[in-house]
């Protein structure tokens, strides 16, 4: 029995020493607070911590590093689109990224926009291959408040030669869609406030929502700046009239609030193949393709008039 037991225990390090594989420290989970944080990073094998929104040099935690964001995203007109494979490998490769190691990302905290920084880089590097991911909850601000110790100045990043390899497992295309539109095993849920769903407001999209797709904006996961506690989250969820499906599609105008609720389906409530539509309405509405919700040009533009006059006297 003993020396089985040290054949196994050596097969284990041969294995972990081939992969290079580290552990997540105890206490892992998607959705960090900062007291948890802080305590990994005061144990041996402290995680890596990119900073993703806000100004890291003007105050961050010990050993961060900023990340540009737009370095993961597409081109001004379809800004949710995904940069080459080889544009994505020379980012994480500046930034330092093994591969293996645990990785937790950290947004300025000052919107429950804001965190879509975090899960749209989240989504992007659990599809490039990283398996050990965080959010801080809350970002910075919450690190802040927790009464923590902040760093200034700029941090170097050790650049590394990882090769990370792309995995289509939480997207979904918009050929896939297109194809897939009528399918009653895709439930497609806009992330988006509800005026943009009701085709009231837009942006860079055009006013609407794609053909059958349900309603559940991102932002009622939060309180103010943070995410809810999980359990709670998942009973908004299943309180939610949504329709029951296999396939779940997540979509915004670019992939940004989309990337929240993605992340609090997938990661947090565990709804099994749940997707990211990247490109969303951005690319969706360039085209002729279906959409509800489409008010009438005037219509449209006397709603718009209306938000305007209203932000003035706000104003």
């Amino acid at each position: 029995m003993m020396k089985k037991m040290r054949f196994l225990l050596v097969l284990l390090t041969t294995l972990l020493a081939v992969t290079g594989t580290r552990a997540a420290p105890e206490g892992w989970s998607p959705l960090l607070t900062p007291e948890t944080l802080a305590s990994m990073l005061e144990g041996g094998a402290a995680p890596q911590i990119l900073r993703i929104s806000g100004d890291h040099d003007a105050g961050h935690i010990a050993g961060s590093v900023s990340a540009n964001y737009a370095d993961f995203r597409g081109p001004s007109g379809n800004p949710g689109a995904l940069p080459s494979l080889q544009a994505l490998t020379d980012t994480v490769q500046s930034l330092g990224l093994e591969g293996t190691r645990p990785v937790v990302l950290v947004h300025d905290g000052t919107s429950p926009s804001d965190m879509g920084t975090a899960t749209r880089l989240y989504w992007t590097l659990k599809s490039l291959g990283l398996q050990d991911l965080a959010i801080l909850n809350g970002g910075f601000s919450a690190w802040k408040d927790a009464g923590l110790p902040v760093r200034v100045g700029t941090v170097a990043a050790t650049p590394t030669d990882w090769t990370p390899k792309w995995h289509d497992d939480w997207r979904i295309s918009t050929q896939e869609m297109e194809r897939r539109l009528d399918d009653p095993d895709v439930r497609m849920i806009d992330a988006r406030p509800t005026a943009f769903y009701n085709g009231s407001q837009s942006s860079v999209a055009r006013p609407g929502t794609i053909e059958g797709a349900a309603s559940l904006s991102f932002d009622r996961w939060f309180d103010d700046s943070r995410m809810k506690h999980p359990e709670e989250l998942r009973q908004i969820l299943a309180s939610s009239p949504l329709p029951d499906a296999s396939q779940t599609a997540s979509f915004c105008n670019t992939g940004h609030w989309a990337s929240i609720n993605w992340f609090v389906l997938s990661e947090l409530a565990g709804v099994p193949d749940t997707r990211l539509y990247a490109e969303s309405m951005a690319e969706w509405s360039a085209a002729d393709r279906p959409m509800d919700n489409q008010p009438s040009r005037i219509a449209h533009y006397w709603d718009m008039t209306v938000e305007w006059v209203n932000g003035l006297w706000k104003g």
